[in-house]
């Protein structure tokens, strides 16, 4: 139960946590749910109506006798700009609390191109999506960033990123936040990716691994339904670890024989390119795989097998129900999916593996932005910071 504070609003996030559920409730329902007297119950609603978070449905529910009104969550009370910054291309959209995208961009975005101007373009991309929607800069509850490389959570800024000249310790965050007045929430982009996929078409798993399969390679994991971080925001960095068949193989770290360095989409096309093929990037790999070119096929079955020899060892550790693909190499569908069930499943073990899934993401290119609004909403919308807001307020 909610406890009581008298004539306090301290606990109206409580509250709002019960109402996001997206069920209208009454406030008798709710003085039955939450034990609370109806005149705390009564506070708490209030101030949260004048901060817009719940509304009254538009049709009083009836028992028989005088119609009550019911409350409901408003994901319309606020919108949160989101973007997914890649290592060679960007997807950007602005969403209202339930992940419902109301704008949406993608394009060729080099994030080696260094922090200012990389991010002087993420404002006035987003600039223009509030002039589109008709939406204002006082609307915005947050801001949540995906980065291709480690970051470092309590901070939001990244560290060391291998593929990221310039970015080392920028205050990304600060930089956003100066220039639209709202706070900002910077992640790995495997991480949110995580996010919005269990968010939108995994909810029901308590334990699941993302897998990024792109320029670079990394995962983002999920236990208990949270995002795990891990101490300093490193963890599910499966692109670094080492294989056996990549023993002497240089990676862009500086290490010999990560994952990475011979499995990732940029490997495959260096590769590729190196015997006379065309491709310059992860999309070429696929587009080759697609048209049946024999060697693309060849390495990206092949690369399936090196992820899932390092994911058998997670799988045997972690014990994930679900492991979901994305990136640009999962849109090769079964041709790597069937090179990382072979691996897993031979090398991990049979309880391990008894109920365990492994598919393609069903959000695709969507599921770094759709992650990173979740950071957002999630940390906008959690009680403690709902009560500091209707406080201040």
């Amino acid at each position: 139960m909610l406890s009581e504070a008298n004539g306090s609003i301290a606990g109206a996030g409580a509250l709002l946590t019960i109402l996001r559920d997206g069920q209208a409730r009454t406030r008798a329902e709710l003085v039955q749910l939450t034990g609370l007297a109806r005149s705390t119950l009564g506070q708490r609603l209030d101030v949260l109506l004048s901060q817009q978070w719940i509304v009254p449905t538009e049709e009083a529910i009836s028992s028989g006798g005088r119609p009550a009104v019911a409350f409901t969550f408003n994901r319309a009370a606020r919108i949160v700009l989101a973007a997914d910054l890649g290592a060679t291309h960007a997807r950007v959209a602005i969403t209202d609390l339930g992940t419902e995208v109301l704008a949406e961009r993608a394009d060729e975005v080099p994030i080696d191109r260094g922090p200012v101007e990389t991010l002087t373009w993420l404002q006035h991309i987003f600039e223009d999506m509030l002039a589109e929607t008709g939406h204002t800069p006082e609307e915005i509850c947050g801001i949540g960033v995906g980065l291709p490389g480690p970051v470092e959570h309590s901070s939001g800024r990244p560290v060391n990123p291998p593929i990221m000249p310039g970015w080392d310790g920028f205050p990304v965050p600060e930089w956003l936040g100066e220039r639209f007045g709202a706070p900002v929430l910077v992640d790995n982009d495997v991480n949110i990716m995580a996010l919005g996929e269990h968010w939108a078409a995994r909810p029901e798993a308590d334990h699941l691994i993302f897998v990024k399969i792109g320029t670079g390679i990394g995962c983002g994991i999920i236990s208990d339904r949270h995002l795990h971080r891990g101490a300093q925001g490193a963890a599910g960095d499966i692109g670094h670890i080492q294989v056996v068949s990549a023993s002497d193989t240089v990676c862009r770290c500086g290490n010999l024989g990560c994952l990475e360095a011979v499995a990732s989409g940029a490997a495959m096309s260096a590769r590729l390119s190196s015997s006379g093929v065309e491709a310059s990037d992860s999309r070429d790999v696929v587009r080759l795989v697609r048209s049946g070119n024999t060697q693309a096929v060849q390495l990206i079955r092949q690369a399936g097998r090196e992820v899932g020899d390092v994911l058998a060892s997670i799988v045997n550790f972690f014990n994930p129900s679900v492991i979901v693909v994305g990136g640009d190499i999962a849109e090769a569908g079964e041709q790597i999916l069937a090179g990382l069930r072979e691996v897993i499943y031979s090398r991990s073990l049979p309880l391990a593996t008894q109920h365990l899934t492994i598919t393609a993401s069903e959000l695709g290119d969507r599921a770094g932005v759709i992650g990173a609004a979740v950071m957002v909403i999630e940390h906008v919308l959690a009680p403690g910071t709902v009560d500091q807001s209707v406080t201040r307020a």
